[in-house]
């Protein structure tokens, strides 16, 4: 697998919370000079990066992040608001404590109104793998198959750890033909991502490749 199959599979991302508008600007600037997948950056930044990048790269952003816990309302809210200022592909962030509670028909309910709201933009579904069972994580696989979601995503990266190779493969035998798998969250060189694209994974949320490629390109002036 050669470097540019493995960056169109990158949501390149910068959802810290102290991010400038510079900041997402060069990520932006970062996501297009290497042909990712997209860029995946805070809602409040949806329009400003949409008109800046004119429709050279995906624009991908977060509701209902990174706990998850807001209503239904504000979250089909969020998404509206984020497919009117341009995001083409939005991750949501499911109410973990319905999840515990076996709510799930809350759970496929959101979903299917988010996806409803979504149409033909990409919905991605973060079920935040480290605070759950694998029973847990099988259940979401089947209600995120049921709901029409096009992705089901491990982690947002700001909670007790990131995605693993081991949940990618149960990923891989519980979702249905119509779901995409995404990993986030401490993918950290080319070898884990190649990893967890060999294990199924068809995006992956990281800033760290990019990193790694640009110390790359300072230490060689040629083209990657």
């Amino acid at each position: 697998m050669n470097i540019k199959d493995i960056l169109s599979k990158v949501d390149h991302t910068l959802l810290r919370q102290d991010a400038t508008l510079d900041e997402i600007k060069e990520v932006c600037d970062d996501a297009i000079k290497f042909q990712t997948a997209s860029v995946c950056i805070p809602p409040s930044f949806v329009k400003e990066a949409t008109e800046y990048v004119q429709n050279k790269i995906k624009i991908c952003t977060v509701i209902g992040f990174p706990n998850g816990y807001s209503t239904t309302s504000v979250k089909l809210f969020e998404a509206s608001d984020a497919i009117a200022n341009g995001a083409d592909e939005i991750d949501t962030v499911i109410n973990i404590g319905d999840l515990k509670a076996k709510r799930y028909d809350r759970i496929l309910s959101e979903l299917t109104l988010l996806k409803g709201i979504c149409g033909d933009k990409i919905l991605k579904v973060i079920i935040e793998t480290c605070l759950l069972t694998d029973e847990e994580k099988i259940k979401m696989c089947e209600l995120v198959t049921l709901s029409g979601a096009d992705f089901i995503k491990t982690s947002t990266g700001f909670s007790k750890s990131g995605a693993t190779r081991e949940d990618v493969i149960l990923f891989k035998e519980h979702v249905g033909e119509n779901v995409k798998i995404k990993a986030a969250g401490g993918i950290s060189s080319i070898d884990d991502a190649t990893d967890f694209i060999n294990l199924g994974a068809s995006r992956l949320g990281t800033s760290r490749i990019i990193k790694i490629l640009k110390e790359e390109v300072k230490k060689d002036d040629s083209s990657y």
